[in-house]
């Protein structure tokens, strides 16, 4: 009997979950820019932390065309923006949106593989654009994301994709662009404090010890996949090798996930030895080593600045104050939420760097870290990140600061100058239960 009722239980949950995300059916990826837009009379905040007041910006086939003053709007579909606040789109350079449906339900959970170093493991192919939290983010202003693995050493790779289509292969903005590394702890600490990484059960072994043998590991993989990819032909293909490929002529990013000093010395020393391009992800400790780390041009995604210092000896407020340390330092960084929920709370991005702002950054500068920051640490600056001439048109259009919780409201977005539905199933749940209690 008691099996059974588990049986059914477990039924139950499945079709609560399924019923439970079948909102938004309506909604479907934007048809190809048709017409040339000029948005005018705007305050557009390039993303570089320059402002043009009272200027116009004009997009044509997904591309922006000119901008300014004195933008020609000739034969364009004018949009008045007066009042209104013009930005770049959005990045969340580290996140598992895609990849969990319900954070709390293991089946809707597919961002890790079995296995310790798996660096063949492509996140893209897993990317869902079915996702209903995908529309909860392009509702705040955040139009791509860096959809990355996790679990075991090395996780495997990632890819920036595009909140606006029908399957990851449409999705996809730049593929394959980096490998991610879980460096181990090499502290004994409380998870309460520090990074939300999963600390090894000390009670058996001294984890300062297991983290250097598994990373001594790792700098073994490294060494024979470049002494693989160092031979033209091979009577028998390593996946696993070839994955890391792109490592060693930089055309790939090791992206590295640690928080304390003694974690990223490390990293750096790995890096150091193959020559790797690599971005710290986490960091709560990097305002310590500013100097180090721009000396040997290491960016930082910060993890959420929302959350306690990384140990019981920092300021209470040190999060929010990291993201100004480190500008002062001349570090490259961005933010992002690196932790178990990081695909839901994505949303909040704009209003995470809105904080730093409060605490050293100048809002230009908080902005810059989600936009221009964020596309040069992903290596999409090219076409991205700031409103340019030549660049994606991926703009988004604020009632108010978009970095202010309080009074930003996106009214309009393109992304590749496709405008895009800003509804999601949040909005059509407060509509519905507005109508059933006659709110008005």
């Amino acid at each position: 009997m008691k099996k059974i009722f588990l049986y059914i239980s477990n039924i139950t949950v499945l079709i609560l979950l399924t019923s439970g995300v079948q909102a938004q059916e309506n909604m479907h990826p934007s048809p190809a820019q048709s017409s040339t837009i000029a948005l005018t009379n705007a305050t557009i905040h390039i993303g570089n932390g320059q402002i043009l007041e009272n200027s116009t910006l004009v997009f044509s086939n997904g591309r922006i065309t000119d901008i300014g003053p004195a933008a020609n709007t000739a034969g364009a579909v004018v949009i008045d923006c007066k009042g209104k606040q013009v930005y770049p789109g959005l990045i969340s350079p580290s996140s598992t949106l895609g990849m969990v449906e319900v954070g709390a339900v293991r089946a809707t959970a597919d961002f890790t593989e079995l296995g310790d170093i798996n660096p063949s493991i492509r996140s893209l192919v897993a990317y869902n654009t079915d996702s209903k939290v995908i529309n909860t983010l392009r509702s705040n202003g955040v139009l791509l994301a860096h959809i990355v693995p996790r679990g075991g050493t090395i996780s495997g790779t990632s890819s920036v994709v595009q909140l606006d289509a029908w399957n990851w292969e449409d999705a996809a903005y730049k593929i394959d662009n980096g490998i991610h590394f879980i460096m181990p702890a090499l502290i004994n600490r409380p998870s309460q404090f520090g990074s939300s990484r999963r600390r090894q059960n000390t009670e058996t072994e001294d984890p300062v010890k297991q983290g250097l043998d598994k990373i001594e590991n790792i700098r073994k993989f490294f060494r024979e996949a470049k002494a693989y990819n160092a031979v033209q032909k091979h009577s028998t293909v390593n996946l696993k090798f070839e994955a890391v490929k792109g490592l060693y002529n930089r055309i790939q990013t090791l992206f590295v996930h640690c928080d304390l000093v003694k974690e990223m010395m490390m990293a750096i020393d790995l890096a150091k030895e193959f020559g790797f391009r690599m971005v710290i992800i986490g960091g709560s400790d990097s305002w310590l080593i500013g100097d180090i780390l721009r000396e040997n041009n290491v960016a930082v995604i910060l993890g959420e600045p929302h959350s306690l210092p990384a140990t019981e000896d920092d300021d209470v407020d040190q999060p929010y104050k990291t993201g100004a340390a480190l500008q002062k330092a001349g570090v490259l960084f961005s933010i992002c939420f690196d932790a178990g929920d990081g695909f839901w709370q994505q949303r909040n991005l704009p209003f995470e760097a809105g904080t730093m702002a409060a605490y050293g950054l100048s809002r230009e500068e908080a902005l810059s870290s989600i936009t221009f920051n964020a596309a040069k640490i992903l290596g999409i600056d090219g076409r991205t990140g700031t409103l340019e001439k030549g660049k994606d048109a991926n703009i988004v259009i604020s009632e108010g600061d978009i970095l202010d919780m309080k009074s930003s409201i996106i009214s309009q977005a393109w992304i590749q100058g496709r405008e895009i539905n800003l509804d999601n199933k949040q909005k059509q749940l407060f509509e519905k239960y507005k109508y059933k209690y006659g709110i008005k």
